[in-house]
């Protein structure tokens, strides 16, 4: 078996990680040229060039990012099945989600999972964005993402939109629309996009990308037109658009992790028709790592979770 400088390994891995030969040096508790040695170690060993300086800054090369996803990789195996030996009670696994779905649906849950699996250390790593599928991330993820074929991905949830208000906007809307002022939005006629376009409408910029994309996109379904003097109030994120609609200043869009029971009592869901993005949410992690404990007892949580709320049916395994 030819190995590389198995020293240098864990030295590579805490400068790619912080981005700084003084800071892995202080991790390390060693001295920055010790670090600077075990990194020349390996590069001379590898015969490639892993980091690149650029004035102050440290940044890996092409090379030394593919070679980090391994390494990294490979030096959890060992923390973990070492672990697993010397009989730890606590499995740490981290989780890379989404901020709103983390915020709005994940972090009220956590309760039940610390009760189910108390030996779970469960760190949340929140992202804006569908998060990079990488080791050096976290250890699983929530993503919208199936690209990569060394993952496996479980359904949690098919995204879908539908207008909501607070409920002192509801009444507002009941009075304008001459409706009976007590209505219960679940059984109300359901309204018209016209008569939806009369009303301020909250539109969320990062659905698509786009201002005014996701009413856009909702008027389509009904094969209308966003209407050209619709007055829309413009929010970067959907937690914006949310909270402007519970100090009842409009209708905005939201889906149904960021609408739910436990969240929020004082937004109504509109008798409106529904727009499907086509986003869907799954629960991913590596395949080779599919039978750690931690890994299965947090994806048969998560999925138990995601039919409890009515996320997910109980066939979409068979329907994706």
């Amino acid at each position: 078996m030819k190995l590389p400088p198995l020293r240098a390994l864990p030295v590579f891995e805490a400068v790619a990680r912080l981005n700084s030969f003084s800071r892995a040096a202080d991790e390390l508790s060693v001295s920055q040229s010790a670090v600077s040695h075990q990194i020349k170690a390996l590069e001379d060993y590898l015969g490639e060039t892993l980091f690149r300086r650029n004035g102050r800054y440290l940044e890996l090369t092409e090379e030394g990012r593919s070679y980090q996803d391994s390494v990294t990789s490979a030096l959890l195996q060992i923390e973990r099945a070492s672990e697993h030996l010397l009989g730890a009670s606590t499995s740490r696994l981290r989780l890379a989600v989404f901020s709103s779905f983390c915020v709005r649906w994940l972090i009220p849950r956590l309760p039940s999972l610390q009760r189910a699996h108390s030996q779970i250390d469960l760190a949340l790593e929140m992202t804006g964005e569908s998060p990079v599928l990488s080791d050096r991330v976290a250890d699983c993820f929530i993503t919208i993402r199936t690209a990569s074929p060394a993952f496996t991905y479980d359904l949690l949830y098919r995204e879908r939109l539908f207008p909501i208000c607070s409920r002192a906007y509801w009444r507002r809307i009941c009075d304008a629309l001459d409706l009976p002022p007590d209505s219960d939005p679940k059984g109300a006629a359901s309204l018209t996009p016209e008569q939806v376009a009369r009303f301020p409408l909250l539109s969320t910029f990062s659905i698509y990308d786009r201002e005014s994309g996701d009413w856009d996109a909702w008027f389509r379904v009904a094969d209308e037109r966003l209407p050209a003097g619709a007055r829309i109030q413009h929010f970067s994120h959907m937690l914006m658009a949310l909270e402007a609609a519970r100090y009842d200043q409009g209708i905005a869009l939201t889906n149904d992790y960021m609408l739910s029971d436990e969240a929020d009592d004082n937004l109504v869901r509109l008798p409106c028709h529904t727009l499907m993005t086509g986003d869907r949410f799954y629960f991913a992690h590596k395949t080779s790592r599919r039978n750690e404990p931690a890994i299965r007892l947090v994806r048969r949580w998560l999925i138990e979770q995601a039919i409890a709320s009515g996320l997910r049916s109980r066939h979409a395994a068979d329907e994706s």
